[in-house]
């Protein structure tokens, strides 16, 4: 691991991890010796980063120069708290953790008493039965989504009827009872919503559907209206 990119590693360590951290926590995320960890607090102290601690005692950022600051009032805070909350509930593992990730980093931005409006925020989110079925994993077929890149699926529909399909992946939906895939089949020639749990299998491809990407969205959003 580079110099560069362990002390981008560490910065994130001390935005997310329970605070105060100590030494052997963050060494122990960075990968480094104890006394080497010493010296890449300094390196980020005297880059800007307000680190408040000492050996003994743990680390707690303060202010992050990585990140420009942010102002938001009390219902801003809310809203952000509440939505990244639901995504912490529905969303699949690596979703989830992008969720906590990026709370720690608007928080990071905020001065002191704002960042305890977040920790108290008046706003929850608990969703019991709901869990989104991540099977086959929902981050592959998101990548696949981000690069506009065409997948082949074997999908049972519901009256248990198997099918082999290429498919334009355009959206994940979330659903009250699970999770959606809104894409255009090759096979039906038409826009279809796969339930992302009677996937059976897919594989991507080296199709690209970029040049035809916003005329698909464009089409299904005028279906729609």
């Amino acid at each position: 691991m580079s110099r560069p990119e362990r002390l981008f590693r560490l910065l994130n360590a001390l935005r997310t991890l329970p605070k105060p951290v100590t030494a052997a926590r963050l060494a122990d995320e960075t990968e480094v010796s104890v006394r080497t960890l010493y010296r890449d607090i300094e390196s980020l102290r005297v880059a800007g980063a307000l680190i408040d601690g000492a050996p003994g005692l743990g680390y707690t950022l303060t202010e992050d120069p990585a990140l420009p600051p942010q102002t938001f009032d009390r219902i801003e805070m809310e809203a952000l708290v509440l939505g990244l909350s639901d995504v912490r509930q529905r969303g699949d593992p690596q979703l989830a953790a992008a969720a906590d990730a990026a709370l720690a980093k608007i928080a990071a931005t905020l001065p002191e008493r704002l960042q305890r409006q977040i920790l108290h925020a008046t706003h929850m989110v608990y969703r019991y039965g709901t869990a989104v079925n991540d099977t086959p994993d929902i981050s592959v077929i998101r990548t696949a989504c981000w690069d506009e890149r065409a997948i082949n699926i074997d999908y049972r529909d519901a009256d248990g009827v198997p099918t082999e399909r290429r498919i334009y992946p355009l959206a994940i939906v979330y659903l009250d009872t699970g999770c959606g895939l809104l894409a255009w089949c090759c096979l039906r020639k038409d826009f279809r919503k796969f339930r992302v749990e009677r996937i059976e299998a897919f594989q991507p491809t080296d199709e690209s559907f970029r040049p035809n990407r916003v005329r698909l969205l464009r089409d299904y959003l005028s279906q729609m209206s």
